[in-house]
């Protein structure tokens, strides 16, 4: 049996998530991600490495955008099969992928009208990565299919495209979606694949959760693979401990309002927002922090936030135990959600302390630019940063230190206080993902780090050698590898 994994993308690098894996005639595509590093970002507009048409299915991970984000393109450019995936993810991803969208047509139009104004030209960007239609396009694709039900993905010849397809030889392509812990509908795939008596088992960890995280619940353990793809975001660092995030919040809401400035938090719309949202309800259920006017200005964020609240079946017990005694957090009296520009606008001529909860994660665009503008000049005021900041995104400089950076094309001084919260990572840990690891009972044949900076991913590589003895690659961009 030969098996080949291409690496074109979260290779040497985090996001930009693509791993083709073919077998028995078979193309399929684990993640179809965008680049958010400002250094990778070309890659986007690239000719997909391999033919969009020749791929059987996508299987996502999650719906994070560096996991789902290139897919209106990869349809705009052939492809036509299914989408395997949660029903969570599935509603995510579309809203997402709307968002995400729009946000380039608008940026494309503001750059069309810079570049005028400037009298240059750009090769490219000038036009979006794709437009709403084409992801509109990618939706009628989508094949929700619940955790732990394997189905098999075929060559599509016995039933027409965009068709649940199945195999009815001996040689099988077999796929199941367990938890992984991570955001809402998130997986880790276990793909089986047979040939004759011959069996292998690969698992792709997309992002691999913490224990005892905010209203998912706990990444599946396995105990037998024969290969490992798995990722390393923090493959070279250990958290702080979950029980720091209430006090730092705390802190950091309680000195900030005293000051008489604003809290402005970069988040991610997708569980990042509703588990800043679940430490808030906290903190105010327990008394440690005052009432306070609480604004998510994210339109996705807030759509998402209905999807949680539509799947309260995903929800941990703690987090189930909250909405049985109607505390959720998707319910605190001083939370409003700021649909429209002009209730974003509105923010800004409150006088009193806010927090402010908005898109993006990474500051790389969306309402948090417009935020850090008024607000990252202010000594009074705090950006606290609750996520991982890619190396090259705006958001990266800021908690880098950076004296002075670039908004919306202007240069702005920082002198508000900046704040990370690390403990606040979906991400498990280099030792929290070797443990996860540790539960194979037999070692694998080959343990590939991807999702991870270079550093971080040979980092995590050294130490998973060093403490299992397993064979391990850091696989390059675009590298193949035959599994045997």
């Amino acid at each position: 049996m030969e098996i080949k994994l291409n690496f074109l993308g979260a290779a040497g690098n985090v996001t930009g998530s693509r791993h083709l894996l073919q077998v028995n005639g078979v193309n399929i595509l684990i993640d179809c991600g965008l680049y958010q590093e400002r250094q990778f970002t070309d890659r986007n507009w690239d000719t997909f490495p391999f033919p969009p048409k020749d791929i059987n299915a996508v299987i996502l991970t999650h719906a994070h955008l560096d996991h789902c984000g290139y897919l209106p393109r990869l349809v705009k450019e052939g492809f036509s099969g299914p989408i395997y995936c949660t029903e969570a993810t599935a509603e995510i991803s579309k809203i997402i992928l709307l968002d995400a969208a729009k946000l380039q047509e608008e940026d494309a139009e503001h750059k069309r009208r810079r570049h005028k104004k400037e009298g240059r030209t750009s090769p490219y960007q000038e036009e979006p990565l794709y437009t709403t239609e084409d992801a509109e396009n990618v939706f009628p694709l989508f094949s929700p299919m619940p955790y732990r039900e394997s189905f098999n993905i075929g060559d599509g010849k016995e039933v027409p495209k965009r068709k649940f397809m199945r195999l009815k030889t001996p040689d099988t392509v077999e796929a199941t979606l367990y938890d992984a812990g991570h955001v809402l509908g998130s997986s880790v795939i276990r793909v089986k694949v047979r040939k004759g008596k011959d069996e292998r088992i690969i698992i792709f960890s997309g992002d691999i959760g913490r224990l005892d995280r905010p209203i998912v619940r706990d990444p599946t353990i396995f105990d037998a693979a024969d290969y490992v793809l798995v990722e390393s975001t923090y493959g070279d660092r250990i958290h702080q401990g979950v029980e720091d995030i209430k006090s730092l919040m705390a802190e950091v809401i309680n000195t900030t309002r005293a000051a008489g400035g604003n809290i402005v938090i970069p988040s991610f719309a997708l569980e990042r927002s509703q588990e800043v949202l679940y430490y808030i309800n906290g903190l105010l259920l327990e008394g440690k922090i005052k009432p306070i006017k609480i604004f998510l200005d994210s339109p996705m964020a807030s759509k998402i936030t209905e999807v949680f609240q539509n799947n309260a079946g995903l929800y941990n017990i703690e987090m189930s135990e909250l909405v049985k005694e109607h505390n959720s957090p998707f319910k605190i009296p001083t939370l409003e959600f700021a649909g429209t520009s002009a209730e974003s606008k509105a923010i800004n001529e409150i006088r009193e302390p806010v927090i402010i909860i908005a898109g993006s994660g990474m500051c790389t665009g969306g309402r948090i630019k417009h935020h850090l503008v008024l607000n990252i000049t202010r000594p009074e005021s705090t950006i606290m940063f609750v996520g991982y900041q890619a190396v090259g995104t705006l958001g990266r400089s800021i908690v880098d230190g950076a004296e002075k950076v670039r908004i919306l094309g202007q240069k702005y001084p920082v002198r508000a206080k900046v704040v990370r919260i690390l403990g606040f990572s979906a991400h498990a840990d280099k030792d929290e993902i070797l443990q996860w690891l540790k539960n194979l009972k037999v070692p694998p044949r080959g343990v590939f780090v991807v999702h991870g900076e270079e550093d971080a991913a040979k980092s995590f590589g050294q130490y998973i050698r060093k403490n299992t003895g397993w064979p391990v690659t850091v696989p390059q961009y675009k590298q193949q590898v035959v599994l045997k």
